[in-house]
């Protein structure tokens, strides 16, 4: 039997300042909501520039609680307003000094129901994270939410199959992958990790990018979101690599019984051979 969500994501450009940057995802979520979206997940790090491209402590003001932080409340009273389900990736201070890569995810009535902690922190030329997160400790938890079992897996995770098989695990049906991610480094890799995952796991994907070129660095940021289904098959179009663009699309959650039921990957597992891959 069919069971269809309406799920997005959005990508754009740095506004070059906060509160423009926070006006537009609000708009963002109206227009989601306008067309029936029930869930929608920001890009990494949404209200901000992707400042790791250089490592300057001024960046940490951008960091606040979550969730008892301004910008969870106003989306909080967003959400509730709209009937959406959200996924905010946002910068989280635990206490003074101790910083995460964050997504927090709100229900469609408004109710906080947890965060998940980026896992992978790079340190690489233009993507200096470790000078700003700590390694995340949340585990991969996964949220019931009105639009269905809803995982988070941020940007460099993605390059990780540990997390990704944790939340097929835990129950994941939608496993959004909030990115900022540039065209010389990841191109090649944006459209075949993101469907492998997907296919290994048995769950729908929505991949999410940002788009332009910051005032931080020259990264390019090339957009090209999409939602992948788990048989690797993109779900309608994907978004362009230039301009701010709103990805509404239908999973059907029917889908994964049916992959399920024909490649039993979850039964043929072997925990018991894999002792090795987590040893010191």
């Amino acid at each position: 039997m069919s069971r269809v969500i309406r799920a997005a994501v959005f990508q754009t450009a740095w506004t070059g300042d906060k509160e423009s940057m926070i006006q537009v995802h609000e708009q963002a979520a109206r227009d989601a909501a306008a067309q029936g979206a029930h869930v929608l997940c920001f890009q990494e790090l949404f209200y901000g520039p992707y400042f790791c491209q250089v490592q300057d402590p001024a960046f940490y003001e951008y960091a606040e609680r979550i969730p008892d932080g301004p910008i969870v409340g106003r989306f909080q009273r967003l959400a509730r307003e709209l009937n959406l389900v959200l996924v905010l990736p946002m910068y989280e201070e635990e206490q003074p000094g101790v910083l995460y890569n964050t997504a927090a995810v709100i229900d469609a009535d408004g109710s906080y129901l947890g965060k998940y902690r980026k896992t992978h922190i790079p340190q690489v030329k233009g993507f200096w994270e470790k000078f700003y997160f700590r390694p995340g400790n949340s585990g991969w938890p996964v949220f019931d939410t009105k639009a269905g079992r809803i995982g988070v897996y941020i940007c460099y995770d993605r390059h990780f199959p540990e997390g990704w098989r944790a939340l097929g695990l835990a129950g994941a049906e939608v496993v959004f992958n909030p990115s900022a991610t540039s065209r010389g480094l990841s191109g090649y890799l944006w459209q075949l990790e993101q469907p492998a995952a997907a296919v290994a796991n048995e769950y729908f994907v929505g991949a999410i990018n940002r788009v332009g070129v910051e005032e931080y660095g020259d990264n390019d940021f090339y957009g090209t979101s999409y939602f992948v289904d788990p048989e690797a098959r993109f779900v309608g179009e994907v978004a362009g690599d230039k301009e701010t663009e709103l990805v509404v699309r239908d999973l059907d959650l029917a889908k994964l019984r049916e992959v399920r039921d024909r490649w039993q990957f979850y039964r043929d597992r072997n925990p018991s051979a894999y002792g090795p891959l987590t040893a010191p």
